[in-house]
């Protein structure tokens, strides 16, 4: 298989993924948790990966000669590879913290919850398989980031009617 349908196969089972992701809790009777408290703990599963991946970045910083010394991490290198995994997962860290509330507010604090770990677990898969496979990798990504634009474009039709 192509690195390309890798990539879309991934991408398809990341959606797939996320749509269970917001069904779930969409399907049953979720119990009310006010929005403060939500928003708290479902960000909490992703910023404990991302601190995860911080220290993991200066573990491998502090572990190279050149780059303790000031000098940039080699291209393709497990730090380098490290690095762009945070990078990313900061950028949708940041994107949930403007969108999830929006969705919290609409669709219930209880389904921002569970986008918090699975948001979590996503970028562990993503960080996994940005190590070892193309496929894993894209699942990983699209598991992380659909349930955050299937929920905007829900919230939006939602609040519209």
């Amino acid at each position: 298989m192509s690195l390309r349908m890798k990539i879309v196969l991934g991408q398809a089972i990341g959606f797939l993924l996320a749509v269970v992701l917001l069904w779930v809790p969409l399907s049953m009777s979720p119990p009310f948790v006010p929005l403060n408290t939500a928003l708290i703990v479902a960000f909490l599963p992703g910023g404990l990966v991302a601190l995860v991946m911080v220290g993991v970045v200066a573990l491998r910083r502090l572990f190279d000669a050149d780059v303790i010394a000031g000098g940039a991490l080699r291209t393709g290198s497990t730090a380098e590879i490290d690095q762009r995994v945070l990078s990313n997962t900061i950028e949708q860290l940041v994107v949930a913290l403007a969108l999830w509330p929006f969705a919290a507010l609409i669709l219930g604090g209880f389904v921002v919850i569970w986008m918090g770990v699975g948001f979590a677990m996503a970028r562990l898969v993503f960080w996994t398989g940005y190590h070892v496979s193309p496929l894993v990798k894209s699942i990983g990504f699209a598991a992380g980031f659909y349930p955050t634009v299937l929920a905007t474009l829900w919230t939006v039709v939602k609040w519209a009617m």
